[in-house]
């Protein structure tokens, strides 16, 4: 049967890759669920759903999120709303749940890369906690500790880093990240309750190559 995929943050940049590879290599049914998503995302209407709404409001959420498969969530938000996404799934008995995180949550970058890593980020404390928050214990979840992102056409290669190891890897691409959750939805057990980080693969440099 068809996984129902809802995509919460689908006019976000790998969604614009996502959204074609899940319609292209998989026979799910998409909600696609974005601030102005109408007009946004209006050459996906007859492919997919598309619902306006935002996701700092529990009553929205629930009205998405009940009755889906698998939710993939675009970006790490403040943790006020982490906390609201959470309890809207458990409310509505979803527990898959695919993220778009960012590296450094374990501060697991280590040398120079580490070094460069830090300073362009700074106080990541914020961005910690939400994502500690959404990696709920009774929720199914896949955390992509996403390297540095940019966009290559027909570059999907990419590297799991499982946690507890060193991080390695500079920089990956978009389309590598769209093709991993396409992947994911393929199987829904790939990497379940996993915190994985994602890179590219020999990309083991000072800092991105793009900086």
């Amino acid at each position: 049967m068809a996984e129902k995929v809802l995509i919460l943050g689908a006019a976000s940049q790998i969604s614009n890759y996502l959204i074609p590879d899940l319609l292209a290599q998989t026979d799910a049914q998409l909600t696609l669920f974005a601030r102005n998503g109408q007009k946004r995302l209006s050459e996906y209407q007859t492919q997919a759903k598309i619902v306006d709404g935002d996701w700092t409001k529990s009553a929205e959420l629930l009205g998405v999120l009940d009755g889906q498969d698998i939710v993939y969530l675009a970006t790490v938000p403040n943790t006020q709303t982490a906390q609201i996404i959470v309890d809207a799934m458990k409310k509505v008995s979803v527990k898959r749940l695919i993220v778009a995180g960012g590296l450094g949550i374990f501060d697991e970058v280590a040398g120079k890369f580490g070094e460069w890593n830090s300073r362009m980020i700074g106080d990541y404390t914020a961005i910690k906690k939400a994502s500690f928050i959404l990696c709920d214990k009774d929720l199914d979840v896949t955390f992509l500790r996403m390297s540095w992102l940019y966009d290559q056409d027909n570059n999907t290669k990419y590297e799991i880093v499982p946690e507890g190891e060193p991080y390695k890897g500079t920089q990956v691409t978009r389309q590598a990240v769209a093709q991993l959750i396409t992947n994911i939805v393929k199987r829904p057990s790939l990497y379940s309750q996993q915190n994985i980080g994602v890179v590219e693969p020999n990309t083991e440099w000072d800092k991105p190559s793009f900086y």
